[in-house]
């Protein structure tokens, strides 16, 4: 049975690749096992997508603590809630796009009862070759409306690795949302450190143009920026915002630029709007994003381009 296969010789046959940059779902199963052994209330939980969601490793190193339940997204949300309640840290290693399955589960069994649930959200914004079923284009929508929820978007691997440590570290839900492959190849610390929240950075000072970029997105901004001398911030968090952030931005700047790999509709752009209305600053702005269509497969830079 051949599923999501690439590209291979089939006189050799599919052969495994080797070095290469860190993917983010590896990155994942080495935090999950590092925060395990720090941690034995943590559980890691997968709907049948051990291999994909990057949890082998821990399988195999905490088989007591594992647990895949399957194709059934939505038992998974509630068994962690249940497992949350009696004391328990779950992390639900899901894609983003089959978190969808289990919205209901999400609002009514965790986000209304506020428990420390870890949303480990894979394939975050477009997948390539598995088009429409698979792109990750809805989750900071469908997320950052839900009381009680903090989003974070990681701009490379190592924040990748913070943002997780510290969603584990609060005892609220929260969701990580990362990509599909690999980052732009930052160096991961091992020590863990809790960002604080709702905090984005400014990576580059410019003038004129301020990019309010998250996650995937942070890296060709900052290369767009170079051309344009513009202003960069890692926004980090999609929920809560920081408001701060953007209205200094605004106020500062002749033209606001938000990019994100999610549906420009109700996105974390719209949250930037959202925050300079309620703050009554006056501004042009421009939401750069999935468009209001369903993405068709294929390679992710040219769909991106």
């Amino acid at each position: 049975l051949y599923h999501g296969v690439s590209k291979f010789d089939p006189d050799l046959g599919i052969v495994a690749k080797g070095g290469g940059k860190l993917t983010y779902t590896q990155l994942f199963g080495d935090w999950l096992c590092d925060m395990a052994a720090a941690d034995p209330r943590l559980v890691g939980i997968t709907p049948a997508m051990r291999e994909g969601s990057g949890l082998v490793r821990f399988s195999q190193e905490y088989p007591d603590r594992y647990f895949d339940v399957g194709i059934a997204e939505q038992h998974a949300v509630t068994f962690a809630a249940g497992l949350a309640c009696d004391g328990m840290k779950p992390v639900v290693a899901i894609y983003s796009t089959f978190l969808q399955r289990a919205y209901d589960q999400l609002i009514h069994d965790v986000c209304i009862q506020n428990l420390p649930v870890v949303f480990a959200l894979d394939r975050g914004g477009l997948v390539g070759a598995d088009g429409p079923t698979h792109h990750g284009a809805f989750d900071l929508s469908y997320l950052r409306c839900l009381p009680n929820m903090t989003v974070m978007a990681p701009a490379d691997e190592n924040e990748c690795r913070q943002m997780l440590y510290t969603a584990f570290m609060l005892d609220t839900p929260t969701a990580v949302r990362y990509p599909r492959g690999s980052g732009p190849g930052i160096p991961v610390e091992a020590e863990m450190k809790a960002l604080p929240v709702g905090k984005g950075e400014i990576r580059r000072q410019g003038r004129r143009i301020a990019i309010l970029a998250f996650g995937s997105m942070v890296t060709p901004a900052l290369a767009a920026a170079e051309t344009l001398d513009a202003t960069v911030a890692n926004m980090r968090f999609v929920k809560p915002l920081d408001h701060a952030l953007a209205v200094e931005l605004a106020e500062t700047h002749d033209l606001v630029v938000t990019v994100e790999e999610n549906a420009v509709d109700g996105g974390a752009g719209s949250a930037v709007a959202e925050a300079l209305a309620a703050h009554r600053v006056p501004c042009q702005l421009l939401h750069l994003g999935l468009p209001d269509r369903f993405v068709e497969h294929g390679d992710p830079g040219l769909l991106l381009s």
